[in-house]
């Protein structure tokens, strides 16, 4: 038997942000009953293919899964507990928007066994929150986040966002310092990235609007501002955009970094077993008349498994281990991307020892130090 992660898609929310390209929509409570229905069956259709391995990390994302009744959760929870193997020292996630949770749902997370809660925040900036298009504001948050650790939730991660539309230095530090002061366990902060086919995108990508967004020193200024800030504060930074206190990095999202097994259940969830890697169909008709339905399998070839060993393992800051590297591939490190290492540690990008990993600088130039692993 090996370890597997699962990660089970909600397709849903109440309104749509306006910087969000994820496979995410508003529905009817029909329509949302109908899904749960599926994805109950697709749990058990992959159980019967997979559900020989132990499952270690359990992620329920979307959407906003938080949006699902206490039936409905449990329904989807207990379907999981009984077709596969679940690991006694399970971390099990669910994403959780401010505005839809209250005491009696979060009672049912942990009497499912969620252990982790992921809050998106976003801002601690009601002005910034509704520019987003966000359904809360800082206050709903709090008031979350209070009854989450009443309710016994010892394991809260905070995502934050930076770069944002009219956002300057001294509100992302206000928002930073005000998050640290709730000492939330895990804090993963991104920088705005202005996405095709939202409506951020139509606002923003001709020259005149994007005015309005900070510049790309200010953006670093926020991101130096950002590690400096969080590591006085005791969470150290083991990803790009991930920190954490002691003990409680997300072991889910460490696993898509270092090529563990995981698998999708869900609209347009992705799988990867055993270097195949598919994902589910992202159409509600044809997820709801077979609910297994897969679309783009691939097959990694020997190249796409070393790219995505480089580019994913050095988004983590401890780097990438020449060794595994020779063991998983009978070749070294260096006959493969020598050159490229040698001009990356000339230029101060990396370290190159028995594992490599990203200075600091190389992680401000993280997008162009990767395209170097591009085969």
């Amino acid at each position: 038997m090996q370890n597997l992660s699962l990660y089970l898609h909600i397709p849903f929310c109440i309104q749509k942000c306006a910087y969000c390209d994820f496979l995410s929509a508003p529905a009817s409570d029909a329509v949302i009953d109908n899904y749960v229905d599926c994805l109950c069956k697709e749990i058990v259709a992959k159980a019967e293919l997979y559900g020989q391995n132990v499952v270690d990390t359990i992620f329920i994302g979307g959407g906003t899964p938080s949006i699902l009744s206490i039936h409905q959760m449990e329904r989807i929870n207990t379907t999981l507990q009984n077709h596969f193997v679940i690991a006694s020292a399970l971390e099990y996630s669910i994403e959780a928007n401010p505005g839809t949770l209250n005491g009696e749902k979060l009672s049912c997370y942990r009497a499912c066994g969620i252990n982790r809660l992921s809050m998106g925040l976003q801002s601690a900036n009601n002005d910034e929150l509704k520019c987003l298009g966000r359904i809360h504001d800082y206050q709903s948050f709090l008031d979350n986040y209070t009854e989450a650790r009443k309710c016994g939730f010892t394991n809260i991660n905070v995502d934050l966002m930076s770069g944002l539309p009219g956002q300057t230095v001294q509100q992302y530090q206000d928002t930073l310092s005000k998050i640290v002061a709730l000492q939330p366990n895990h804090i993963s902060a991104y920088g705005l990235i202005i996405e095709e086919n939202t409506p951020f995108y139509e606002r923003y990508h001709n020259t005149n609007a994007t005015s309005s967004l900070p510049s790309e020193e200010k953006e670093r200024q926020m991101y130096y501002l950002c590690r400096e800030l969080l590591s006085q504060a005791g969470y150290h930074q083991y990803e790009i955009s991930n920190y954490a206190k002691t003990g409680y990095e997300c072991k889910h999202n460490i696993g898509y970094w270092t090529g563990k097994n995981y698998l999708g259940m869900g609209l347009g969830a992705s799988s990867m077993i055993h270097n195949t890697r598919w994902k589910n169909t992202e159409s509600m008709v044809l997820y709801s008349s077979k609910a297994t339905e897969k679309e783009e399998v691939i097959e990694l070839s020997t190249k796409d498994q070393m790219e995505e060993f480089m580019f994913l393992g050095l988004r983590l800051t401890k780097g990438i281990s020449c060794d595994e590297f020779k063991e998983r591939f009978e070749q070294s490190v260096r006959s493969v991307y020598g050159e490229w290492l040698q001009k990356m540690e000339e230029s101060g990008l990396i370290v190159w020892e028995q594992r490599i990993y990203l200075t600091k600088r190389g992680m401000d130039l993280a997008n162009y130090v990767m395209t170097g692993f591009l085969l």
